[in-house]
């Protein structure tokens, strides 16, 4: 029989693991740094570093203050009427209360597969929506699992940790196509030195893979964030078997090929409402393997 696995103990590899993602992200942005200001000089990388800071700032400003709302608008959510979904409200408040958390404002979905996300910046402001197909489908326990997870991301400020992700290979992609794109510009003008001429074809090959080598980085960072969540809500519910439950029922639904949701969304859920086809650019780790390690705490 597999050893029992701790909850905590989940959490804290997890989190280790995404921590340890994210410096290789940090180490590929250093790297792709070093190599273009070798060689196309420091003056030209600093503009680079510019033109990518007031990019990126800008973008993280927006989807930072506005996560909630784009999201939301997305899926056209609708606010969760409490008197026709008293026992999602009633879910919710006891969840925040025994574990000291705000209360997220709370938006219903319609679609028929059982799925949920959260977003926002902070618990202070943050959003918890479901679809009508988990309300309906979804029995007390189970629907307090799927709650429990949602409200671990919030609780794990999962929002402010993916949009930093993001930011972070966001600014490596623009970076590397300011690179490869201001090669066109420099002509003869640039010095055709051996040394010069290794560290332009490293930069070369760093712009066209670091991106690439990143993103797919920041899939693995999701599917861990995935497993910290699973774990935490148990933390929450100190019982592991309603989100066990909760994602057999996903698990053995139809997934529509086009459910009317935006891919840029798509690792805000619980389960990923698209196929689940599993490789390096998944953003959810297979249900099988959530599955095992809950029916192990």
């Amino acid at each position: 029989m597999p050893a029992r696995i701790s909850f905590q103990d989940q959490i804290s590899r997890n989190k280790l693991k995404s921590f340890f993602l994210i410096l290789i992200v940090f180490v590929v942005l250093l790297g792709l740094g070093y190599v273009i200001g070798f060689a196309m000089g420091p003056d030209y990388f600093v503009i680079i570093m510019i033109f990518t800071i007031i990019i990126s700032l800008s973008y993280i400003l927006i989807s930072y203050y506005n996560s909630d709302k784009i999201a939301l608008a997305s899926v056209s959510a609708k606010p969760a009427d409490r008197r026709q979904y008293p026992q999602f409200y009633n879910s919710v408040e006891g969840l925040t209360l025994a574990s000291g958390m705000s209360m997220p404002k709370l938006y219903i979905m319609e679609n028929s597969q059982i799925n949920a996300f959260a977003s926002g910046r902070n618990p202070e402001h943050s959003v918890i929506c479901v679809t009508t197909g988990a309300l309906d489908k979804l029995n007390k326990n189970e629907l307090e699992g799927v709650l429990g997870h949602e409200l671990s991301h919030i609780a794990n400020f999962d929002i402010r940790f993916m949009t930093f992700v993001a930011v972070m290979v966001g600014m490596i992609a623009i970076i590397s196509q300011i690179f490869l794109r201001s090669l066109w510009f420099r002509g003869g003008s640039r010095d055709d030195s051996k040394g010069n001429a290794i560290f332009m074809l490293i930069g070369i090959i760093l712009a066209i893979l670091a991106p690439v080598v990143v993103q797919l980085v920041q899939f693995a960072i999701s599917r861990k964030r995935e497993y910290v969540a699973d774990a935490s809500a148990v933390m929450f519910i100190r019982s592991p078997t309603g989100l066990i439950n909760a994602l057999k029922k996903i698990k053995s639904e139809h997934i529509d090929e086009n459910p009317r949701i935006s891919k840029a969304i798509a690792p805000l859920f619980i389960s990923n409402p698209f196929k689940n086809i599993q490789n390096l650019t998944s953003t959810h780790p297979p249900l099988e393997e959530r599955i095992k390690i809950l029916e192990r705490m």
